[in-house]
């Protein structure tokens, strides 16, 4: 873990807050997300600190553009290619006494950094954050935003279910945090490219802090928009997510265990014992029609093209999840039967 303390900016260069936005290659939708941020209505001075891991494409070009124009915006570099780097980065680097993290795969309200600000600020919470709330652009985009509104498609995840009011969480997306409670605690482990937030999450209840999930704060979450990208995404997920758990073994839910042991079954199905291929193969029926039934429930308003594909892209979220989550177990030592 890097430590991000540093020099302080002088009280000149203070400003509320700092708003942490790691990119790469992020053309598509970068436009949109820096609109939304700059109409952040907040009664207090804040900057934009874009951490760039050396875009390929044309986000740089329009970061740098956006700077030129609007001096809360600051382009950094990450030589280091990685998410937990880059917010590291713009923690030394931020002068704000609150540290917000906006993604730019994300559609954020215009009231979301006062919200978060004026909760810390009430007390007795370490992090502030809102519901993660799927909105697809683009045909196989709306498809996985579909699948997420299902309890299924989250795996129970607090954050992405909407609540009548403030919840606390074991975790959260995004969110704002006090500067100093980021600092004390070593900001985000670098490594920990994926699930850092939850690794985070983990250190900061050890040691008392509440993570509070807030539906006025909810934000609109763009899924990823092909067949591949969502398996390796949740490949990833899966294999961070057992790092996670090997450290911290009491964020392990059950739900955790669902798509590893769907994984399981599967290959006792098609390669096990002949005494096991036939309650295996009764299970992986049971899963295939709770799937088509669900795919069924959300698509009734869609049209047959986007109803066909779901069934698919759950299949695709679990068993890269799972096989993701197996594969971390033996490299990262994890013991997740400890939960059951």
């Amino acid at each position: 873990m890097s430590e991000p303390n540093g020099p302080r900016p002088s009280a000149e260069a203070r400003v509320d807050a700092s708003v942490l936005v790691p990119v790469l290659d992020e053309e598509e939708h970068i436009e949109k997300a820096l609109s939304a941020m700059q109409d952040q209505r907040f009664d207090g001075r804040i900057e934009f600190l874009f951490i760039d891991g050396g875009s390929r494409d044309r986000t740089r070009q329009l970061l740098e553009e956006a700077a030129a124009e609007d001096e809360r915006v600051r382009v950094l570099d990450n030589p280091h290619r990685r998410t937990p780097q880059a917010l590291n980065i713009g923690l030394r680097a931020a002068s704000g006494d609150h540290i917000v993290r906006m993604d730019a795969h994300t559609l954020y309200p215009d009231d979301y950094i006062a919200r978060g600000v004026d909760r810390l600020c009430r007390g007795d919470v370490d992090w502030a954050s809102g519901v993660q709330e799927p909105h697809g652009i683009g045909l196989r985009s709306r498809q996985v935003a579909r699948a997420l509104d299902s309890p299924i498609g989250t795996g129970g995840a607090a954050f992405r279910h909407m609540s009548q009011g403030e919840v606390e969480t074991p975790s959260g997306f995004t969110g704002v945090w006090r500067r100093e409670i980021l600092e004390r605690h070593g900001g985000w482990d670098e490594g920990w490219p994926i699930n850092q937030d939850s690794e985070l999450a983990a250190r900061i209840r050890k040691a008392g802090g509440r993570i509070v999930c807030l539906p006025e704060m909810t934000a609109r979450y763009i899924p990823r928009g092909s067949f591949k990208a969502l398996a390796r995404q949740y490949l990833r997920y899966g294999h961070y997510r057992a790092k996670t758990s090997a450290r911290h073994p009491e964020t392990v839910r059950r739900s955790h265990l669902l798509p590893p042991a769907l994984v399981v079954t599967l290959l006792g199905a098609s390669i096990g014992p002949r005494a096991l291929r036939i309650p295996a193969r009764a299970v992986v029926l049971m899963y295939v029609l709770t799937v088509v039934g669900e795919s069924a429930r959300l698509g009734r308003h869609d049209s047959l093209r986007e109803s066909l594909a779901l069934p698919a892209i759950f299949a695709a979220m679990h068993i890269s999840w799972g096989v993701g989550f197996i594969a971390g177990c033996f490299r990262f030592g994890a013991r997740p039967a400890a939960v059951l």
